[in-house]
């Protein structure tokens, strides 16, 4: 007899069985972890300056970065309830950003923002920049700015294990699709499948619920969250077809800060050998091989 998993706002257990990777969705609050990743290939930069970096500045005045990501996510960005560390392999990103600007772990603080208030929070200047499963379209560069990408995914499906009725996009006419509020996937959903019902949720945590309860009959995100759930929970959960979109994750940033854009894209292009061995222990534990894209110098 199967024993039915649910998922609180901070995903199940750390199960790194991933391969690529999401699109969006966060819970509430968040502080920073009180331990760095298990092993650090890169070091905390001395006597920076960005001349011209308005969001430099405030946070060398504030003694401290804040940074937005995500906490429910296994692989990617991971909170544990019990230990409070960070995990995952955006959240590994956002500390190299970070060490870059000469803040090392004890100088970050780290706050989950749900996907639609991400660029309110930018905008607003409650966090510095913004790590988390954050696809780089037009519509959001409309108000903010994103270096990178420093990913690139595809949008998936998460089913019942049981269920022979979808077994990719093309079968979602007349079923209810649940995915994060404000997330790329979704807004994609509304667009592309008006056949589609959708329902929606703050964290995709509670779309897992909402599919083991029966009350949707799919899940969609970035294909890395999706399989990490379902390696969470293999008896009831599977992910099914291939793919259906690009998405490319960006560093969010407040808008109009180009020098601070550049030096995180100079950051991501010259280390190479840091993105790889960051990749290495978190998705790449799955066995995957990606290649690093290349960063869009707009």
């Amino acid at each position: 007899m199967r024993t039915r998993k649910l998922f609180t706002a901070i995903a199940g257990s750390a199960a790194i069985a991933l391969v690529l990777a999401g699109c969006s969705g966060g819970a509430d609050g968040g502080s920073g972890s009180t331990e760095a990743a298990a092993e650090t290939p890169y070091e905390v930069a001395t006597d920076v300056t960005l001349e011209g970096s308005p969001t430099f500045d405030a946070m060398t005045k504030a003694g401290k970065v804040t940074i937005g990501v995500k906490e429910d996510q296994p692989g990617l960005g991971y909170l544990d309830a019990i230990t409070e560390e960070r995990t995952g392999f955006d959240i590994d990103i956002a500390r190299w950003m970070a060490a870059s600007l000469g803040f090392g772990e004890d100088q970050i603080d780290f706050i989950a923002i749900p996907s639609q208030n991400r660029e309110s929070a930018l905008v607003n200047g409650d966090i510095d920049y913004y790590v988390g499963t954050y696809s780089i379209t037009d519509e959001r560069k409309k108000q903010i700015d994103f270096a990178g990408p420093y990913f690139e995914t595809g949008q998936g499906l998460l089913v019942k294990a049981d269920n022979d009725e979808i077994n990719s996009d093309k079968d979602l006419a007349g079923k209810t699709v649940c995915s994060v509020t404000g997330s790329t996937p979704i807004q994609n959903i509304k667009d592309n499948y008006p056949d589609t019902k959708t329902t929606e949720f703050g964290t995709y945590s509670e779309c897992v619920n909402k599919l083991l309860d029966g009350q949707a009959d799919a899940v969609t995100t970035d294909e890395a969250i999706l399989i990490g759930y379902a390696a969470d929970n293999p008896e009831e959960l599977k992910v099914v077809g291939e793919p259906f979109t690009v998405e490319k994750y960006g560093i969010g940033l407040p808008k109009g800060d180009d020098v601070l854009r550049e030096h995180f894209n100079t950051t991501l292009t010259d280390g190479g050998d840091i993105w790889k061995a960051l990749y290495d222990q978190t998705l790449g534990q799955s066995g995957t091989t990606v290649e690093q894209p290349a960063v869009d110098n707009y």
